[in-house]
Parts: C-alpha cells; structure tokens; sequence
C-alpha cells in the first residue's frame, strides 16, 4: 500500500522534489523538539505548540500551487533568470546550503554540549531555514528550453516562495537572544509606562514616574516586565504572519499586515496598561491584583484578535474601475 501511495504521489511531483521536501520536514522536525523546550519553559512562546500545526496546514492548502509550480518549472519555454542573474541565483543557493549546514552543525553540537540555549536554538533555526530554502530549489524540475527572465519573473523563485512562511514562522517561534529580547522588552516597558504617565497627566489626574513604577494617591504600582506587551508582540507576530501567508496575494499586503499586527500589539497593550492604572488609581494597587489583571489580559487578548481579522477585509479591498460610459449619438445632419 505505502509503495503504490508513493507511486501514485511521484506521479505529479519529481521524486527529487519529494525527497527533498520530506528532508526539509524532518529537519522542521528536529526543530520543532528542539523548541519545544522553550515553548514549555517560557510563557511568551507558549503559542509555538501551534506553529507545527501551521505550517503543515499552509503547505496542506498551497498543495495545488505548489503542483502548478512544479509544472510550470518542467514546462518548455519556463522562464528562468538569465546573465548574471542566473549567477546570483546559483551562488544564493549554494552559500545557503553551505552556510545553513555549518549554522546547524554549530547549533546542534552547541545543544549536545550545553543542553537547550537560546543561542543554539536560534542557531539551530536559521540553518534549517537556509538548507530548506537550498534544498527545494536546487531539486525543482528543469525546463527543456528555458526563457531567459528577470529574477521575479523566475518559475524557480516563485515556487519558493510558497513556502516561505512555512520555513521563516519557525524564527517567530524560537527565542531572541537574550541581550536581544531583554533590550527589547526593556524598551517597551520604558514607552508604556511613559506614555500612561503622560495620559494621566493629561487627565488632570497626578502620577509621578519612577522608572518602572508609578507614584499613585492610592499607592505604588510596579509595571512588571510581563507588562511590557513582548508576549502580546511574538504572539501577534505569529498571528499577523499566519493570516497574511492565508488571506493575502500581494507581498506587500503581506508586510503591510504583519507591520499593522505589531502596531495594534503595542496599542492593545497600552489600553491594557491604562485601565489597569486607572483601576489602581481608583481601588488602590492592591485591587487589580488576580482577577482583574487576568481578565484584562484575556480581553485584549481576544480585542486583538479581532482587530486582526477585521483589517483583512480592508487589505483585501478592491475598488472597481469607473465605468465606461458609451459616447452619446450625435445628433442627425
């Protein structure tokens, strides 16, 4: 049964291109375990149990694409980029494979040595995404008379880009490093805190600033670095990518989206920030402890999701063209 299963797939994809797609899903494998550690260990990427789901869907959903891709590398007259752009692509292909071989092996026998580390596992990523992204171009199919074209216009190209998403979510998913993500993290927390101070102060309603802490009538309230919305940030990063790679044809509608999901990840976070202050300013600090602060959470959580999905019908927007109204008789002579 498996041996007919496999004749019947080689049938419309080129055993090399299955080799070397299955290849690819088993280093997004090792990837995936190697992960995994931080998904269960830190609270901000708890949404990377999702990413394998993902991204087997995405491939699951572009399967006819990716078939009509293969066909129109094989087909006669494929365009393929030409002069030295045909150089460029070869010497791309072939540093990703050497260079994501040698950052994997880095990664790997750093993880071996060392146990799970956030340098090894960003290591670990970024080699794989370069041996997939080699791996699935140098195995496309040849054309037997190709078109000299521009690099866009390359059937290679834009078959790889189909998997895009599936090969680059996986650095969304792994951990910054840590210089990285405490810079990072740090820099927010210093533009929440910042501009809740300057909102209240615009209300009319006294706060003084102490760096991470606010000065209320009521109390001190600490803005933990959990505040710092770099949770509310990699999830919707996740999201963003996720709903652009699905809904979206245009690259830029892509990175536009993805760039909103960041924005609105910041915006959410500060109204979460805001009525938390405003909840303390009123009950004492005390009061949005437990309940309060969760349910906050949980509700800019689902404020953001929706947001989300309400700005895909605005990306996807098209305005037709005005009509063309027929010119009018001329009058008889």
């Amino acid at each position: 049964m498996l041996k007919a299963f496999w004749s019947r797939l080689t049938q419309t994809v080129p055993p090399a291109f299955l080799a070397a797609l299955l290849l690819g899903g088993a280093f997004l494998l090792f990837v995936a375990w190697d992960q995994s550690h931080w998904w269960q260990a830190k609270e901000d990427y708890s949404f990377g149990w999702l990413v394998p789901i993902f991204t087997a869907y995405v491939v699951y959903d572009r399967w006819a694409a990716i078939k009509a891709g293969l066909a129109a590398c094989a087909a006669p007259e494929s365009a393929r980029a030409g002069g030295w752009r045909r150089w460029v692509l070869g010497l791309t292909a072939g540093g990703a494979l050497l260079g994501g071989a040698l950052m994997f092996l880095l990664g790997a026998f750093y993880r071996a040595g060392a146990g799970a580390s956030q340098p090894g596992t960003l290591a670990i990523t970024l080699g794989t995404a370069g041996i997939l992204f080699a791996l699935l171009f140098l195995n496309m199919p040849e054309s037997p008379s190709p078109v000299p074209a521009g690099l866009p216009d390359d059937a290679r190209v834009r078959l790889t880009g189909l998997f895009l998403f599936p090969v680059l979510i996986w650095f969304v998913s792994a951990p910054m490093v840590s210089v990285v993500e405490n810079q990072l993290s740090l820099f927010l927390l210093r533009k929440v805190v910042t501009v809740v101070s300057f909102v209240f102060d615009v209300l009319g309603m006294p706060v003084e600033q102490e760096g991470n802490v606010l000065l209320l009538p009521t109390g001190r309230v600490g803005v933990a670095e959990a505040c710092s919305g770099i949770r509310s940030l990699t999830g919707c990063l996740f999201a963003g990518s996720f709903l652009a790679a699905m809904f979206l044809d245009r690259l830029w509608k892509k990175i536009a989206l993805v760039v909103a999901s960041l924005v609105l990840a910041f915006v959410t976070n500060l109204i979460r920030s805001l009525f938390l202050t405003a909840w303390a300013y009123n009950y004492g600090p005390a009061a949005i402890e437990g309940t309060v602060h969760d349910a906050a959470g949980y509700s800019v959580l689902g404020l953001t999701l929706v947001g989300l999905l309400c700005l895909l019908p605005l990306f996807n927007l098209k305005l037709a063209p005005p009509a063309e109204t027929a010119p009018e008789p001329a009058p008889p002579a």
